[in-house]
């Protein structure tokens, strides 16, 4: 199977954040339609890559299911541990460099969000397939840790729990030359949504039907505890 499901966090569907990010990126999520995007130079490759994984933020990175396993198993299991888990309000989101590319990152800690992470990687972690041998060797590139290493071979993953940290990526690497500007741009066209308080109410099902194909929001799991 080529097929990948991930379980992310995705502002809810009339958030003015979803309008704004999916306008941002050129595609919503919700429908998977393309949007057009802001009359600004360069818009469209900056933001090809995030445009392809959609607005989101990871709480269970991409995997393959294992082969046992169907989706309604997997989606039930999922709808089974968003059932436990109360909704919670989400700090405030600013722009932020990370590593070199834009996201929004949360103003301030969060032991709530990471708590929801780290129960969607361990408490769905029995429906996930092993990583293929490629998979590792191109995590291994980024130059690991001995933590983010050690996060890969346990969970196939390398940025999780202790390793894992809360964000919404708005571009691609960028040169240095080029933060700035799309810094401001990014901030002005999201500064009215990211001015509205929200609450975390759900967790979100993705799916990649195949490699290159874009990631789709396929389930909203209501928290429920």
């Amino acid at each position: 199977m080529t097929a990948r499901v991930a379980v992310y966090y995705a502002p809810e569907a009339d958030d003015p954040l979803t309008v704004a990010a999916a306008r941002w990126l050129g595609r919503d999520v919700e429908t998977g339609a393309a949007v057009v995007q802001p009359p600004i130079g360069g818009i469209a490759e900056v933001t090809a890559d995030p445009r392809l994984y959609g607005f989101h933020a990871t709480l269970k990175p991409p995997m393959r299911l294992l082969p046992d396993v169907s989706w309604a198993a997997f989606e039930a299991a999922a709808r089974v541990l968003a059932g436990g888990i109360a909704p919670f309000d989400l700090p405030p989101l600013a722009v932020a460099d990370v590593h070199g590319f834009l996201a929004l990152r949360e103003t301030a800690p969060s032991l709530a969000l990471q708590a929801l992470a780290d129960l969607c990687v361990a408490g769905l972690d029995a429906f996930r397939a092993p990583p293929a041998p490629d998979e590792l060797a191109r995590r291994r590139r980024a130059g690991l840790s001995a933590a983010q290493e050690a996060m890969l071979l346990r969970w196939g993953y390398p940025y999780v729990f202790g390793t894992w940290f809360f964000h919404l990526t708005l571009t691609r690497r960028l040169d240095p030359s080029e933060r700035a500007g799309w810094r401001a741009a990014a901030e002005q066209h999201l500064a009215p949504a990211l001015a509205v308080p929200r609450r975390v109410g759900a967790i979100c099902l993705f799916t990649q039907a195949a490699p290159a194909a874009p990631f789709c929001l396929a389930a909203r799991l209501r928290l429920r505890g």
